[in-house]
């Protein structure tokens, strides 16, 4: 009989925690000093030989093209926003002006 094995209780562990939003990962990134272990990585390592001039500065043009696409959309969403609420107060305003049609031709 394994009597221990029903008495141990199951450990509640806690929710991970959301994934940092683009913003805060730009302010991490623009925050961190030149030294950061982050950066020099690949030198200490000696892999920056394998990594080409080209391929970093495609990647950095990438990220600079997925960045200025971001704010793009956050532009269009923001206009469409307002675009949708001026429709709302329109179709209102309409549905208003039929209720008063309405009401005068009874």
């Amino acid at each position: 009989m394994n009597i221990g094995s029903k008495s141990k209780k199951r450990v509640v562990l806690p929710s991970r925690p959301e994934p940092p939003a683009v913003d805060q990962i730009l302010e991490d990134i623009n925050r961190a000093p030149p030294n950061d272990p982050v950066f020099s990585i690949l030198e200490k390592t000696g892999q920056d030989s394998r990594v080409s001039d080209s391929d970093v500065d495609s990647r950095f043009e990438q990220c600079r093209q997925y960045l200025e696409l971001n704010e793009q959309l956050q532009e269009v969403r923001g206009r469409l926003l307002r675009q949708r609420e001026e429709l709302r107060a329109a179709g209102e305003l309409l549905q208003s002006d039929v209720d008063e049609v309405k009401g005068q031709t009874l």
